[in-house]
Formats: C-alpha cells, sequence, structure tokens
C-alpha cells in the first residue's frame, strides 16, 4: 500500500532527489512464532483483536523509538524520533500541525489496525493524530496522509516554494481558505472568468482574490 503511494508525484520525486527518507516497517516482521501473529484477543473478552505489545515494541525500537516517554524506565533520549499513532481519538490533522511536524527531524508513523494497539504502547506515543470524525479499516491510509501533508513542506519538495504561502489556512491567507482559480478559455458552457482576473491590474486582483478567500471561508467553513 505505502509504496504505490511514496513512490508517485511529489512524495516519489522527495525520495528520488533524497529530500526525505521514506521507510516502511511490517510489525509482523518482529511477531515471534510459525504464524508471525501480531495480534490477539483482547482480555475481558468482546470483539475484535488487538495489535500485541512485544512485535510492536520490537518495530518502535528498530527505528531508535525503544525508549519509554513515561512509565517505568523512561528516560529522555537524544535524537528519539516523534512517535506517532494513527488514531481516531487524536488531535485533528491541521495545516498548523503539519507544518510542525515538518520541523522533526525524525518522524515514526504508527498505523494500528483491528480494535487498536494494547494501552501499554502509549508510554511511547508522543502523539495521537486523526484524520476525521470517522473509523476506517487501519491508520495506514491516514500516516500516508500526514506523510503527504509533512513532505510537501520539506524545503525543495514543492518547485514553487512561493506557492505553498498560498494555499488554503496558510500564512498568505491568515488561516482562510484559498480563493477560486480560473484558467483558459476565458468563457466555458456560457461561464465566464471573472472580469478583475483578465484586466492585468494586479493590485485589483489581489484584492478581489482576498475577498474571495473570505467569502469562501465563511461559506465553505469558518476561521
Amino acid at each position: 500500500m505505502f509504496e504505490g503511494v511514496f513512490n508517485e508525484s511529489l512524495l516519489g520525486k522527495a525520495r528520488e532527489r533524497s529530500r526525505v527518507d521514506l521507510r516502511v516497517v511490517d510489525i509482523r516482521d518482529f511477531a515471534q512464532g510459525k504464524h508471525r501473529q501480531a495480534d490477539d484477543r483482547p482480555f475481558g473478552g468482546g470483539p475484535g483483536m488487538v495489535l500485541k505489545p512485544e512485535p510492536l515494541w520490537e518495530a518502535l525500537k528498530s527505528v531508535g523509538a525503544g525508549v519509554p516517554l513515561r512509565g517505568p524506565k523512561a528516560r529522555k533520549k537524544a535524537n528519539r524520533p516523534t512517535v506517532i499513532y494513527l488514531s481516531p481519538q487524536g488531535r485533528p490533522l491541521t495545516q498548523g500541525l503539519a507544518d510542525d511536524l515538518a520541523k522533526k527531524n525524525r518522524l515514526v508513523l504508527v498505523a494500528g489496525h483491528y480494535e487498536g494497539i494494547d494501552e501499554r504502547l502509549f508510554d511511547w506515543i508522543d502523539m495521537e493524530v486523526s484524520v476525521g470524525d470517522v473509523v476506517l479499516t487501519g491508520g495506514e491510509i491516514p500516516a500516508m496522509a500526514v506523510v503527504d501533508a509533512v513532505v510537501r513542506k520539506v524545503p525543495g519538495v514543492v518547485k514553487e516554494a512561493g506557492s505553498l504561502e498560498w494555499d488554503s489556512y496558510a500564512a498568505g491567507w491568515e488561516g482562510r481558505l484559498d480563493c477560486p482559480h480560473f484558467t483558459r478559455p476565458a468563457k466555458w458552457f456560457g461561464r465566464e472568468v471573472p472580469s478583475v482576473l483578465l484586466g492585468g491590474d494586479h493590485r485589483k486582483i489581489q484584492a478581489w482574490r482576498e475577498g474571495a478567500s473570505l467569502s469562501a471561508t465563511k461559506r465553505k467553513g469558518p476561521i
């Protein structure tokens, strides 16, 4: 699943140019036994399965995140990566959070499955992140969304870096939504491009875009 996304578009180019180092670690590679079982029934009964603590901890240890943040034997370790667990219970993925994560040296994203991970593992987790108030089959797709949002903010990944300032929620719009965009032809199916965009007066164009941004934000979502 990950390789298909990580080798395409901006992510693929970023990997080719060594702008970022994206690696996929299979938790089951660290599971024991003939069937490499990484999950088990929950204590107390009930439906579903829970990811076992041992293989996930071994996977975290393999990428330098084996020291707990809380609980017994907790200690600070230099160059420890920031560990994120993708969960519907986490803080919402926003542009601001993506900007903050892009400043980190290393991130480890844990994609949960089934009923989630053994609760004791949260002593190794820095934060939980959610892509919305919805439950998905697993954390793989949310992890891809986080990677995409973060990598595009890494310097040199987006060719026209200035365009990042005018994304929805970015600094150029002061957290508002982007304005509408148009391209050729100027008239299509009886629908015409706003005349101000064709006039060449950049101050008027910018004023129109500011107003259109405010209107879009009010109509589609609050600031």
